[in-house]
């Protein structure tokens, strides 16, 4: 009997479920979320006798054991500070996990935290072996798909001398009506703190830092234009250098960067507001109050940043690798362009998050991935099928090789 445990039922964690039951084939799901009343709501709305709710403390060890027991893999959608405790849960208890996040954070600047991190990230690896469980992180849209389709175009070169990569989300067109022409799918706080998160990237060879004030600055950003979408203006996502050693391309690679996309205008306006110290978390008094600026702005504006039911979000995702192959210069890329499904409600970005980590947990079940360990979607997530199966749920990936 397979059973599929989910921890956390939010956006991303409902679209999970709801491909789970549609195409999974799973026996029993759990899933599981802090509020339990809405979760048994919505799992009784889906007529589905699999599917069960439950409770869930997500800082409670026993709580998360007591869910893990009997269950063949668990996907972990909770926030990404569980991530590493519930994946060493999981190993601990014989199960597979899947997640949409980071292991250890790639941005972590402490030299002290990043090496216990990795040290916890090796030990867990080993374990994961020793109990012929998967884990695999990083399985969502960025990361995740994005990571999937990095891997691909860098296999399709002898050598990478390139590599450019962006991933966004945001409001077409017609739902960009506000004065920011931005909203957003899930926390607005995280998108904030990653407007002054430091970034690297490589140009000519040469590593560029990236402070975390100067994200949206002209000498960082750049414009690029997607066929059915429009001119974007992109900027740069943290550390690409990290992703070189990833993907194998660190000792060939010139010029690589991670970019974010949005409509023209918002590096412009975001850029002032950072270095203005409004996206700031260091507190400040207002008449005897205090006040944490990035908190106060994201308290402002996020009632007026979200969706109506009727408006759609396009997830966008792109990576282009640049090089040789055969001894002739090549180009190598794939592009997925989603939109948000009004028939399901489900937004792009959960549907291409939700439904990338209910994939990689179902290719867990099915054999398709059948390495143990601490995995990877870069060289563990079988190309092919995974692109068949984001194509039987509407999300078209396009590929092509030419001449560079």
């Amino acid at each position: 009997m397979s059973r599929v445990v989910i921890l956390g039922t939010g956006m991303q964690g409902k679209a999970t479920l709801f491909d789970l039951v549609k195409n999974g084939g799973v026996e029993e799901i759990i899933a599981a979320d802090r509020d339990i009343g809405p979760l048994q709501q919505h799992v009784k709305s889906l007529k589905a006798d699999n599917v069960r709710a439950a409770q869930l403390d997500a800082a409670d060890p026993a709580s998360i054991r007591k869910l893990l027991k009997g269950a063949d893999v668990v996907i972990d959608l909770l926030p990404g500070m569980f991530a590493l405790s519930v994946a060493e849960l999981a190993v601990e208890n014989g199960v597979s996990l899947v997640n949409a996040m980071y292991l250890a954070n790639p941005g972590e600047t402490d030299q002290k935290k990043r090496e216990a991190l990795h040290q916890r990230v090796h030990s867990l690896d080993k374990r994961a072996r020793e109990m012929q469980v998967a884990v695999l992180p990083e399985m969502g849209m960025d990361p995740g798909l994005d990571l999937v389709l990095s891997g691909e175009v860098v296999r399709q070169l002898d050598e990478t001398v390139e590599f450019w990569s962006y991933g966004a989300g945001f409001p077409e067109p017609e739902a960009a009506n506000n004065p920011i022409q931005y909203k957003i799918t899930w926390s607005f706080d995280g998108v904030l703190r990653s407007y002054v998160r430091p970034g690297r990237f490589l140009r000519d060879g040469k590593i560029v830092e990236v402070g975390a004030t100067e994200v949206f600055s002209p000498q960082n950003t750049h414009i690029v234009e997607f066929d059915g979408v429009g001119r974007l203006e992109a900027f740069p996502n943290g550390d690409a250098t990290h992703y070189a050693k990833l993907l194998g391309i660190e000792k060939t690679v010139r010029t690589m960067g991670r970019y974010v996309l949005r409509w023209p205008g918002h590096c412009d306006f975001w850029g002032r507001l950072a270095k203005l110290g409004f996206l700031s978390d260091t507190p400040i008094e207002v008449k005897g109050q205090t006040v944490v600026p990035r908190e106060f702005v994201g308290t402002l504006l996020e009632p007026q940043v979200h969706y109506t039911d009727t408006e759609r979000d396009i997830a966008l995702i792109s990576v282009d690798a640049r090089g040789y192959k055969n001894g002739a210069k090549k180009r190598a890329t794939c592009l997925v362009i989603d939109r948000r499904d009004l028939k399901t409600g489900f937004t792009a970005m959960a549907r291409t998050t939700g439904f990338t980590a209910s994939i990689g947990a179902q290719m867990i079940l099915d054999g398709s991935i059948s390495q143990h360990g601490v995995l990877s979607p870069v060289s563990d997530v079988p190309f092919a099928p995974f692109v068949e199966a984001l194509g039987k749920r509407g999300i078209e990936v396009k590929s092509a090789i030419e001449p560079w």
